[in-house]
Parts: structure tokens; C-alpha cells; sequence
């Protein structure tokens, strides 16, 4: 069903409230690996007119070689010192939509930093779903294992009680991205107006 006038003006003036009430943070997205986080990440961006930053690609770019590269040549506790250095650097320079990787909110340090400089949205996926999707791609470290499967429910069991730290969570499923992007820019919506409402010396009246 095309958009009427007044749903786009809706649309519009709910984003613009969004960017008004973030200020100087970005919003974050955190998640499994095949969550949506760069394809929603990018599409979101664009809807709150904040520019987009794929922290997996900067990350590359920074080191000179891809991440399977960095990985191989450096083990996972050097890709973790840089990507915790690469996302502090990208929320100094906020604000932004920033799509992290799978791993980065395990570090304690990274999830105060978001804390601080972000609102964070945690897409949640099954494994399923992180299946159907990763298997299009085989440029992923951590799947580089005799049983894809078990190594993605183990990384689910391990990262979920992390990812639940996050501000809000949103389900990431087999519908078009765009009904996704929009279940952010509500979930965002609610999040930031109640923090603007509850915050000192907001003019809300009492009606009664």
C-alpha cells in the first residue's frame, strides 16, 4: 500500500526527533554474526540522515588485511585489542549508526563505552535464521570449524547473556529490511522521548 502525506510527515518528524534527542551518540547495533547489523545498519542510517560506519570494514582498513587475515596471523586477542580501539574511536566521532561485530559487546570496556556514547539495539536471530545467512559467505574465522552448527549455537549460548545488556532488542527475521528499520525507529522513539519526558527540567505538564 503506497505512503500517504501524512504517514511520510509522521515518519519524518518521528526521525528527526530521534536525531534531535540522540545529540552527540550514535546508536549502536550489536548482535551474532548474520544478525542484519551492516544491511539494517545501513538502511537505518539513511532514515535518520546520520552516517553509517561498518566497524568490521574500519577495522580492515586500519589494519592494512582482512579480518580472516588478521585472525590467521595475529589470533583473535589481537583482532579484540584493535577492534575495541577502532570502536572508541568511531563514538568519538559520533554521531553515527556504527554495525559492530559478533564479538565486540563480550568486552566489558566496549559495553561502557556504548553505554556512555550510544543507545545500543541488540538484533536477536535464531540460529536458523544466523545460518541461513552465513552460509552465503565463507569468510568467517570463527565458522571455520568441522561443525558450523554446534560452533553457532555454542557462540548464541556464550554471547546472548551479553547482547540482553543491550538498550534495546529487536528481532531480526525473514521479513523485508524495511519493516525491521522501522521496528528500530520505534523501539528508538519510545527509548528516547521517555528519556527526554523523565530527564530534570522537562516541561511536561501534569494534564489533571
Amino acid at each position: 500500500m503506497p505512503e500517504t502525506a501524512s504517514q511520510a510527515a509522521t515518519q519524518s518528524s518521528q526521525e528527526a526527533e530521534i536525531t534531535a534527542a540522540l545529540g552527540t551518540r550514535s546508536v549502536v547495533l550489536v548482535g551474532m554474526m548474520g544478525a542484519g547489523k551492516s544491511t539494517i545498519g545501513r538502511r537505518l542510517a539513511a532514515r535518520l540522515r546520520l552516517p553509517f560506519l561498518d566497524a568490521d570494514t574500519e577495522i580492515e582498513t586500519a589494519a592494512g588485511m582482512s579480518i580472516p587475515d588478521i585472525f590467521e596471523t595475529h589470533g583473535e586477542p589481537h583482532f579484540r585489542d584493535g577492534e575495541a580501539r577502532v570502536i572508541a574511536r568511531l563514538l568519538d566521532g559520533g554521531p553515527g549508526v556504527l554495525a559492530t561485530g559478533g564479538g565486540a559487546f563480550l568486552r566489558r570496556e566496549t559495553r561502557d563505552r556504548i553505554r556512555r556514547q550510544a543507545v545500543s539495539i541488540w538484533l536477536k536471530a535464531d540460529v536458523d535464521t544466523i545460518m541461513r545467512r552465513v552460509r552465503r559467505r565463507a569468510d568467517r574465522p570463527l565458522l571455520q570449524t568441522a561443525d558450523p552448527v554446534a560452533t553457532v549455537e555454542r557462540l548464541v549460548g556464550e554471547r546472548e547473556p551479553f547482547y540482553q545488556a543491550a538498550d534495546l532488542t529487536v528481532w531480526s527475521r525473514e521479513v523485508p529490511h524495511e519493516k525491521i528499520v522501522d521496528e528500530c525507529i520505534d523501539a528508538l522513539h519510545v527509548r528516547l522521548c521517555r528519556e527526554a519526558a523523565s530527564a530534570p527540567g522537562s516541561d511536561i505538564l501534569d494534564a489533571t
